[in-house]
């Protein structure tokens, strides 16, 4: 029976289990580490890629979702924790990932109306944010199991919508608490390889789930973290939907880049970590300072702001842990400004010396993970602030995931439109050594950001 939405009618809801052989295995329990602690309580992570494929329906309904179905269940015989659940302890106990035999994926198949103008909503103009989000699956809804008193949480929801005769989208939504960026590309790549090769790439490495290379003796850290997040009520998070904003993506090119690291270094010469990242984080930041007053926000110039950044960790760590470490492993950087610094005349200058200087001392092996025990009481109490923040990095390329239909037209990072002051960052699809901005913003803040952003550029 097929269900409609504005946008959408749900053609297939299933769920998708690892192969037989792979289900018959015993089951597999991850303990939280204190990386994954502090997730416990964050939005589900939503990206949204899209692909131009001219595809009929029946084509879509009998070859496409029979290959996704297939290469989706080939793959997770290597990621079991996304079919299972995370573990909530109701009474005692400690939170943990855990896989069943007979555990799966949702995954949703739908087809969208003709209403949906395909071209439009893959471009990087200003687009109604709600348009996108029938395309997007929500995780499904916890259970309690009585006989161990957890409450169980599914961490993994896919859906796949056909654009009729224009293209295909691919979402997928997870929990943070079963892995950062760098697990979930790395996871959305292999079945991507799977899908369009019809097995694992030659080349495919498996995750590597061993937890005593978060090195905490007597698991110390995840205890007081676990001790203190407790405290709080775990639940889903209040739905901002409809969100009444405009999704907007904004590119810098190389020569953008560069322009922007002379502008610094013309001023500050001994700059020593003058990164990418380093200058587009710095001019977006007093990019949303310069541009609060024209939306008609009235800030104090002595506000304190903030811009919150995660660093991985893996090859940070001592003895460093593998790339292909599946879960968590970022270390939370928060850069300190105020709202009068950050629009003055000078002030992208000053905010990239200002996150220049923090990265070179705090993102390195000595230091980067040393305040972990107090994470949640420095960073804690910045929600709710004027605090920043950024999904996403340049170093996990979504835009070569091909799943047999070429590479992404457009990536979209929808769960920027629950937060206040987020944006996502990736590389360019277009331009080489470029990178985009995805912005999630009501119409008149866009409009007054769009304008700041494009002004500042004529250098």
């Amino acid at each position: 029976m097929t269900t409609t939405t504005k946008r959408a009618t749900v053609l297939e809801r299933c769920g998708v289990a690892p192969p037989d052989a792979a289900g018959e295995m015993a089951e597999q329990r991850l303990p939280l580490t204190y990386f994954d602690m502090m997730w416990l309580y964050f939005s589900p992570i939503k990206r949204l890629l899209f692909y131009k494929h001219p595809c009929s329906a029946t084509h879509f309904r009998e070859s496409i979702i029979p290959k996704l179905k297939n290469s989706l269940s080939q793959t997770l015989s290597h990621y079991l924790p996304l079919a299972g659940n995370f573990l909530y302890p109701l009474d005692s106990g400690f939170p943990e990932l855990r896989y069943v035999p007979g555990d799966s994926v949702t995954v949703t198949f739908s087809e969208s109306s003709e209403a949906f103008d395909f071209n439009f909503m893959t471009g990087n103009q200003p687009r109604p944010a709600d348009e996108f989000h029938d395309f997007v699956p929500n995780l499904p809804e916890p259970k309690i199991d009585s006989d161990s008193s957890f409450k169980l949480f599914p961490v993994l929801a896919i859906q796949v919508n056909l654009f009729p005769e224009t293209g295909i989208s691919v979402a997928v939504t997870n929990h943070h608490i079963v892995g950062d960026a760098s697990s979930i590309v790395r996871f959305i790549k292999a079945w991507s390889s799977a899908s369009k090769l019809g097995h694992s790439a030659e080349n495919f490495v498996p995750p590597f789930y061993d937890r005593s290379v978060i090195v905490d003796p007597n698991a110390r850290r995840a205890n007081i973290l676990w001790n203190q997040m407790k405290a709080f009520k775990i639940g889903s998070l209040p739905s901002n939907f409809p969100t009444n904003r405009v999704r907007s993506t904004f590119v810098l090119q190389k020569q953008n880049i560069e322009s922007l690291k002379n502008l610094v270094l013309a001023k500050d010469p001994g700059l020593i970590h003058l990164s990418s990242f380093t200058v587009t984080i710095a001019y977006i930041w007093s990019c949303f300072a310069r541009s609060a007053e024209e939306s008609g926000e009235e800030i104090d110039e002595n506000e304190p702001q903030y811009f919150g950044f995660a660093a991985d960790a893996r090859s940070r760590l001592d003895p460093p842990a593998p790339a292909t470490y599946f879960g968590n492993c970022l270390a939370f950087v928060v850069a300190e400004s105020t709202h009068g610094r950050l629009k003055a005349e000078d002030g992208f200058i000053a905010t990239a010396e200002i996150i220049g200087d923090l990265i070179r001392k705090k993102v390195n092996k000595e230091e980067l993970v040393r305040d972990a025990d107090e994470w949640l009481v420095k960073y804690g109490p910045l929600y709710g602030k004027r605090c920043y923040g950024v999904s996403g990095s340049p170093k996990f390329d979504l835009y070569d995931t091909d799943f047999g239909w070429g590479n992404p037209k457009k990536f979209e990072a929808i769960s920027i439109d629950g937060e206040s002051y987020s944006i996502s960052l990736c590389k360019s699809r277009e331009f080489e050594g470029g990178l985009e901005i995805g912005v999630s913003f009501p119409k008149k803040k866009m409009d007054a950001f769009q304008a700041v952003f494009y002004d500042g550029l004529k250098i």
